[in-house]
């Protein structure tokens, strides 16, 4: 993965905005095409399956896990799983967001400490931009700037890591105190676990917080939604990504919706490529604006603003294709459906009768994380 080669514009902080102006910012349009006629293919989802794009990539990338770790212990990363392998893939680092553990190891057969030592402070220093880091690699990362993880992990004396200087100490803390050993395919591994501080999820949201208000207010989508969406996602995690080819915080797939903010939002040709999904501004900004459309163009003849809202958020997962056939598969039948039927009985029908099990559990998850956020609890 190349690094990024370019600067991130300011972000324009916009007030009071209205669908006309962001209509007029980015000349947004709404004519239909025979793309999205009735009887044609199934309206788009942001989820539609994309995997052909990673397939040489992910086949050679575990391959060399393979050859250091063997078949049972090929770890790569996921939506709520940062895995980062360095030293010509012998040591490789686990931060799994959903257990709160950093896991850090090495399967090096000589001088083990050494390269664990070197692992764990390279995993403590790694920087909060994904663009420096390769996630499919074993390339070393250049540290500069403030940690990804700092604060989420505190050092020995309950303080947070920023220096190398105090990575370099735990790392011998940590290796004195908490040094473990396993089998990994006939082989020795030895590893040390960090447990990362209560309410790390918070401290990762908070750092996006301008980033949340800017968006909410150019495409008028609520920030609680946003908050809502990222959490079920990635859990505030920035170098996420997963089996459909999706990127960042808001898990945005270039090919669906980051194509249709390219084109009906941006006035721009082609898709975002992932260096551009794994920035947080850009990330956030796409997933909003691909909300913005949905609202305002798949999903615009839906009347009462909540039974919109919850259907988004189902379309945001399964598409807005999953959202109607829930209701019929005519789709002008099922938008008189949805619009004939109270805001909880299209709640209970998406989480109920909706045909893919994930977009069901996905509207459930999602409001409860808003309900979470509007309590202070994210």
């Amino acid at each position: 993965m190349k690094k990024l080669l370019f600067l991130l514009s300011s972000l324009i902080i916009l007030t009071g905005c209205s669908r006309e102006f962001i209509e007029g910012l980015y000349d947004v349009n709404y004519d239909t095409t025979n793309r999205f006629a009735k009887n044609l293919a199934p309206l788009p989802g942001q989820f539609e399956k994309d995997v052909n794009a990673l397939d040489s990539l992910i086949q050679s990338f575990s391959g060399n896990i393979e050859q250091r770790w063997g078949k049972k212990q090929v770890l790569m990363a996921g939506k709520r799983d940062y895995v980062k392998y360095t030293d010509g893939y012998l040591s490789r680092a686990h931060v799994n967001f959903t257990n709160g553990i950093v896991t850090i190891e090495t399967v090096a057969g000589t001088n083990p400490k050494q390269h664990l030592k070197k692992a764990i402070v390279t995993t403590l220093l790694t920087p909060d931009d994904p663009a420096h880091v390769d996630l499919f690699s074993s390339s070393e990362i250049t540290l500069s700037g403030k940690p990804f993880l700092y604060q989420q992990v505190l050092d020995q004396d309950k303080k947070p890591i920023e220096w190398s200087w105090r990575a370099n100490r735990y790392a011998d803390y940590l290796i004195e105190k908490g040094l473990k050993k396993k089998k990994v395919d006939f082989k020795q591994a030895w590893y040390v676990e960090i447990p990362m501080v209560e309410g790390h999820a918070n401290l990762r949201s908070y750092k996006y917080a301008d980033i949340v208000r800017d968006a909410s207010r150019r495409y008028d989508i609520p920030e609680d939604l946003i908050y809502a969406i990222i959490k079920t996602e990635s859990s505030f995690n920035p170098y996420a990504v997963s089996w459909a080819n999706a990127y960042g915080l808001m898990q945005v797939v270039p090919k669906t919706a980051g194509r249709d903010v390219f084109k009906l939002v941006k006035k721009r040709s082609g898709q975002p490529s992932p260096e551009y999904l794994f920035n947080p501004a850009q990330n956030i900004d796409t997933g909003t604006a691909y909300f913005y459309i949905l609202k305002n163009r798949y999903l615009k003849d839906v009347k009462n603003r909540t039974s919109l809202e919850y259907s988004m958020i189902s379309a945001y997962n399964g598409g807005t294709g999953g959202v109607l056939n829930t209701f019929s598969k005519d789709r002008k039948r099922a938008m008189r459906d949805i619009n004939s039927l109270q805001a909880n009985q299209v709640y209970w029908a998406l989480t109920k009768k909706h045909p893919n099990a994930e977009a069901r559990r996905y509207l459930e998850k999602v409001t409860k994380f808003k309900k979470e956020f509007n309590s202070g609890k994210i």
